[in-house]
């Protein structure tokens, strides 16, 4: 699924312009990240968190060439699904697998 799938799935479900839903999911993206930057975490609740975590530097392997390279220390974005998320998606699952298993 796309920004673009996402954008339609929710102008359709609520009411907004295509537009109207694609300067709002892009301004939530853009906070998310500004958040982020500014070293802040954000929490969603029901849905997960978002924070930053510092990656020590390190040695690490080219797969392609095997040579040893030297990985500076950096920050990466993490994301933590929540407990409600999770349970969400795994029912979805279960009752699409029956679903088809009952097609059958």
């Amino acid at each position: 699924m796309t920004k673009a799938d996402i954008v339609e799935r929710v102008a359709n479900g609520t009411g907004l312009t295509k537009l109207e839903t694609e300067a709002i999911i892009e301004g939530f993206l853009n906070t998310v990240i500004q958040a982020l930057q500014e070293g802040n975490g954000i929490e969603i609740r029901g849905f997960g968190s978002y924070k930053v975590k510092k990656k020590k530097a390190r040695y690490a392997r080219n797969p392609r060439t095997g040579e040893q390279v030297f990985v500076d220390e950096h920050y990466v974005p993490v994301f933590k699904f929540s407990k409600d998320f999770k349970e969400a998606v795994d029912r979805g699952m279960k009752e699409k697998e029956k679903a088809e298993s009952n097609e059958q």
